[in-house]
């Protein structure tokens, strides 16, 4: 029989500290493991914040009933219905929440982990008898169970805590047997995967995985929101051309009355007809012309918008805006082009590529390294004929403790070695595609800039062209009905006067497009817009 004795305070303490060091053990990881997202006080948002565009992608909707009337917008109007139906945007909205779920995959490495385990077993054999001249059966059943906890720590190190208790009943004995231990386990690296900095390469990694599709969601809002704008312009433009084609035609079919009124009396020869109708049929040729492009970008401003309704492409658009030279004084061109480096979303993302490729050095490196690991186990353990007396043995002086080092390294090395290489030549890729994309951004901001100086220039010179062409159409039609001129110098006046009356438009149009493409260059739209979007810090 064994006696019960009195738990030695020593194990005691050896519990409570290994207990207290995985409970803590979250607390200091979440203290290493911020949640910024490439740095100091950048908060990781992937949430975005748009007017009137939702942070979450919207649950299914009942059809909403179509609108009574055409769709009566304004500019602003438009950008907000954009933000808020169109479905690319939709999708690409989810893209850093997803992105967002591999920093939980690499923080979870560092998540304490528990296990257990029960087992039995018997065993039937022979053995020499104690007499030493013959053999006796014997059988012998073990009864095991066992519980962890392990915590791995950024700095490299392993922790664990296990506690097991053995059952050993055999026939050999009148009683069984309990065998109880307490243990706790440190393993350190010394070299491969040594330091806070190798071990959170990864979750630093997908950290900056979250940003660059931040900057990717932000590029993409802005080039939609750039497009909603020209959109709604070549729609006002078309409707404005439709407009301009029937006042036009109108007028020649008036001319083709009048010359045939001429004809007849015999102030016209008969020739003169046919350059009046080729003109009537060039006028109803650019009508439906005219019409088809309306169509085509009433299509492509619906896709846009995406208004609510069971048939939306019967929707009608009216536009509220229509082409006006506004007021803004540009600033000299390097001011766009300091904006640029600060706010384009490629060179953001550039630049976060290159900081990846700073941490897949930092890992790299870290392979080259050969294994050696430090491993310190120490445990107490009691043993008695009963589970609670085993425990209690536990402050007996037995006790088990190893320490030593573990080393492996290949001989070769050649996949680390081939891996780091790979690192240093993607780094210098990438620091060389940044230095491009930084002069091509630059050279797409200088010629934004100069074409929105020509568009300028365009609308007084269109300007001037369409008056004095509406003054040659009136001096040819004087002329001709005095007879010292011809329909078709009638005819090709008043084409003039059309083609200067639609370009007079256009250049407005053009200018109003020309200005958002040079916001859109420098990075600068959203902002100009009033629209908050993730990716707005510089890198």
């Amino acid at each position: 029989m064994f006696t019960a004795q009195k738990p030695d305070p020593r194990s005691k303490l050896l519990i409570i500290i290994g207990l207290l060091l995985l409970t803590t053990s979250c607390t200091v990881v979440g203290d290493r493991i911020d949640r910024a997202a490439g740095g100091p006080n950048v908060p990781a948002d992937t949430v975005i914040i748009m007017s009137k565009a939702p942070s979450e992608p919207p649950a299914e909707k009942e059809p909403q009933p179509q609108p009574s009337g055409p769709l009566r917008i304004t500019v602003v109007e438009a950008i907000l219905l954009t933000l808020e139906n169109n479905r690319a945007l939709l999708v690409e909205r989810l893209n850093p929440s997803i992105r967002q779920t591999f920093e939980d995959e690499e923080r979870a490495v560092f998540d304490p982990q528990t296990g257990a385990e029960i087992s039995a077993g018997r065993v039937e054999g022979q053995r020499l008898a104690r007499s030493g001249s013959a053999t006796e059966a014997f059988t012998t059943d073990t009864y095991e169970a066992g519980i962890d906890l392990t915590q791995v720590f950024p700095t490299g190190t392993t922790v664990s805590v296990e506690g097991n208790t053995l059952v050993t009943d055999s026939s050999l004995y009148e009683e069984r047997f309990y065998t109880t231990r307490l243990g706790i386990g440190f393993t350190q690296a010394l070299l491969r995967g040594f330091g806070s900095a190798v071990n959170l390469a990864n979750l630093s990694q997908a950290r900056l995985d979250t940003r660059l599709s931040e900057y990717e969601l932000r590029g993409f809002t802005q080039s939609l929101v750039a497009e909603v704008e020209q959109t709604y312009w070549d729609y006002a433009l078309a409707r404005r051309e439709i407009e301009i084609f029937e006042e036009s035609l109108k007028i020649a079919r008036r001319q083709l009355s009048e010359t045939l009124e001429l004809i007849e009396v015999g102030r016209l020869a008969e020739t003169e007809k046919a350059a009046v109708q080729a003109e009537v049929a060039a006028q109803e040729q650019g009508l439906i012309n005219a019409r088809s492009k309306y169509e085509t970008t009433h299509l492509r401003l619906l896709r846009l918008l995406n208004p609510p309704g069971k048939d939306p492409w019967q929707q009608k658009i009216e536009l509220i805006h229509q082409p006006r030279l506004p007021e803004i004084k540009l600033g000299e061109v390097e001011s766009y082009v300091q904006v640029s480096q600060r706010m384009s979303p490629v060179l953001n993302e550039a630049r976060l590529r290159v900081d990846r490729g700073d941490l897949e050095l930092v890992k790299t490196k870290n392979g080259l390294l050969p294994v050696m690991d430090l491993f310190v186990t120490l445990g107490k353990s009691g043993y008695a004929d009963s589970f609670g007396s085993s425990v209690n043995d536990l402050g007996q002086s037995n006790y088990d403790a190893e320490a030593g080092l573990r080393f492996q390294y290949p001989i070769f090395n050649r996949e680390a070695e081939a891996s780091h290489r790979r690192a240093l030549l993607s780094r210098e890729q990438s620091a060389g595609a940044l230095e491009n994309l930084t002069q091509l951004v630059e050279v797409d901001v200088r010629t934004a800039f100069i074409e929105v100086n020509r568009a300028k220039q365009q609308i007084a010179a269109s300007s001037a062209t369409s008056r004095f062409n509406a003054e040659k159409l009136r001096t040819e039609n004087e002329k001709f009905r005095v007879g010292k001129s011809t329909s078709f110098l009638v005819a090709q006046a008043q084409r003039d006067l059309l083609v200067s009356r639609i370009d007079e438009v256009r250049a407005v149009a053009n200018y109003l497009v020309a200005l958002v493409d040079l916001y859109l260059k420098d990075g600068s739209l959203l902002e100009r817009r009033g629209i908050s979007a993730p990716g707005r810090d510089p890198v």
